[in-house]
């Protein structure tokens, strides 16, 4: 009887190792061939992107091409483009609720568009572009492959890392940001192991193209006392505040030129002729594109304090109107500039509160305050972890029931305040908040609130 059970086990091990290796075997290799599509398209992206900045540095005139550049992009997502143009937000949609095919045409046309932006001076960035190839090409390779449901679910969570991992060669945040960005406070660890495949190889891939990525030395990192702690703590609740103003105000401005401009074409047109002459002035200059001068520039002396606020108005303005591109980079330059205003008034190394602003708005703005401290070990030393954890947990905390991506799930509560109801996207979330206080003061809905007020003010 004992060698019979024994026997059985034994039988029982053989076959769970049997199919554990063909799981392995099979999303290694599905991995390793998302890596090199992606891979090679942020590569494509990047050197593109270097001759757009370089060629408007050199023709500032382009600016004034704004108008006609967020026209072509807007008309050819419009004839072409609207099954894909919720960009991150479809993938994410899609990774939650699969109703419809990731289309490859969401590759060029968030290329191209994204090109054009960063040609006129637009103020977006390119970590989205990079998301959306990786997920529309691993989407590709899926169907390709006649794969199932929940695979397909499982590969474009691999294309957003393998995307994210090339972009910016941090393979580790690149990892936990693709199992992290999808839910609020929840991640799904049956893709750990492809996304992290994805991650390394497909920035290996991007180095092996000749894709380069931002070194930043912050010398001299203080040791933790209850003040660097206290001050940490306090930066990173502004942190947290200002990435809050950041994500409500995109969609603020979006919304607003969707109601005062219904067609989708004109109002890139508009937003462009305005930013377009803004862009001609010296002063916005250090605004424009992705900045990463000014961010280079945060790390080595004093800026003018308000150059976040600038950036911030910007790239809300960019973004809000209707241009292609990305957050994140922006996010970065406006937590680095942040931090470099706040590093003498919390008597921190202005080195070590420019990195911190860098992870910390970036954390709190795509909700991802795990891999926003891997971001900031990767990219300026595991010295700087305590302090990044810190700063990235608080940011996230203080940005509130905001973000940069509205589909997100509600996974978990950030505190004890509303209790949200989980699985909701994150901009139902907001409506559900509003609902609440709204019966709290007593009225049916919150348009009957705004109404109150406004007759009260009268």
């Amino acid at each position: 009887i004992v060698m019979s059970e024994v026997s059985r086990s034994a039988v029982s091990a053989v076959f769970a190792v049997g199919v554990l290796l063909r799981w392995l075997a099979k999303w290694v290799l599905l991995a390793c061939a998302v890596a090199v599509l992606a891979g090679t398209a942020s590569a494509w992206l990047m050197f593109a992107l270097e001759w757009a900045t370089a060629t408007r540095v050199a023709h500032h005139w382009l600016v004034l091409l704004m108008p006609l550049a967020g026209f072509v992009a807007a008309w050819c997502y419009r004839r072409w483009g609207q099954a894909v143009e919720g960009g991150n937000n479809l993938l994410i949609d899609e990774v939650h609720a699969p109703q419809q095919h990731v289309q490859l045409r969401m590759v060029p046309l968030i290329f191209g568009s994204t090109v054009l932006s960063h040609l006129t001076g637009a103020s977006v960035g390119r970590e989205g572009t990079a998301v959306q190839m990786g997920g529309a090409l691993a989407e590709q390779l899926g169907r390709v492959l006649r794969i199932s449901k929940d695979e397909r679910r499982l590969l474009l969570t691999v294309g957003i890392s393998a995307g994210f991992a090339s972009l910016f060669g941090t393979p580790l945040a690149a990892t936990v940001f693709a199992l992290e960005v999808l839910a609020l406070g929840q991640m799904r660890y049956n893709a750990l192991l492809p996304c992290a495949v994805a991650a390394v190889l497909g920035d290996q891939v991007g180095r092996l193209w000749g894709i380069g990525h931002a070194h930043y030395v912050l010398g001299y990192v203080p040791q933790i006392s209850l003040w660097s702690l206290l001050a940490v703590g306090l930066a990173g609740a502004v942190f947290g505040l200002v990435a809050r103003c950041f994500a409500q105000g995109v969609f603020a401005v979006g919304g607003w030129m969707k109601r005062r401009v219904p067609n989708p074409v004109l109002r890139p047109v508009l937003g462009g002729a305005v930013l377009g002459v803004l862009a001609l002035l010296p002063a916005f200059a250090p605004y424009l594109g992705l900045g990463d001068v000014v961010i280079a520039q945060a790390f080595n002396g004093a800026l003018p304090w308000y150059t976040f606020l600038g950036k911030l108005l910007f790239t809300v303005a960019s973004l809000g109107v209707g241009f292609k591109g990305g957050e994140v980079t922006p996010l970065f330059y406006i937590g680095a500039t942040l931090g470099n205003a706040l590093a003498p008034l919390l008597h921190l190394p202005v080195p070590l509160l420019a990195a911190l602003g860098f992870a910390a708005v970036f954390a709190a703005a795509t909700n991802t305050p795990v891999a926003g401290t891997l971001l900031a070990m990767e990219l300026f030393g595991s010295g700087v972890g305590s302090y990044a954890l810190l700063a990235c947990v608080l940011a996230y905390v203080f940005s509130g029931m905001s973000g940069i991506y509205r589909a997100q799930r509600v996974g978990g509560h950030k505190h004890g305040g509303w209790l949200v109801p989980e699985g909701i996207k994150l901009a139902e979330a907001q409506q559900w908040a509003a609902q609440q206080q709204a019966q709290g003061a007593g009225c049916a809905s919150a348009s009957e609130c705004d109404s109150k007020r406004d007759a009260s003010a009268q």
